[in-house]
């Protein structure tokens, strides 16, 4: 009966900690793992960085292109760029021109 004893005593004294420790184990392993863990912080860090570069891209491309909108504008004509609309929309030539037609460079 003592052997009985001192087991339930140690069980007692040892269970109690163990509990706490897999309890710890527990919520360590989803800090680092779970669906807002750091490696899930670290992915979308990851995410939003690249989101933010192809923003900036567009962004620049938005002001290149309302750029050259700006030069068709009826109140500043840029003759340049009317005459580079006309020959690439309406692919009209003048008499003393050579077209040079070059491969697809995609």
């Amino acid at each position: 009966m003592s052997v009985l004893a001192e087991l339930r005593r140690r069980s007692r004294a040892i269970g109690l900690p163990a509990l706490g420790a897999c309890v710890l184990a527990y919520f360590a392993y989803h800090t680092v793992q779970g669906d807002r863990g750091l490696l899930a912080l670290m992915r979308l860090s990851n995410e939003a960085e690249k989101a933010q570069l192809a923003l900036d891209r567009l962004r620049s491309e938005r002001l290149s292109l309302e750029h050259r909108v700006s030069l068709l504008d009826k109140r500043s004509l840029d003759l340049d760029m009317l005459e580079e609309r006309l020959r690439l929309d309406l692919q009209k030539l003048r008499e003393n021109e050579i077209v040079i037609f070059l491969p697809n460079q995609s």
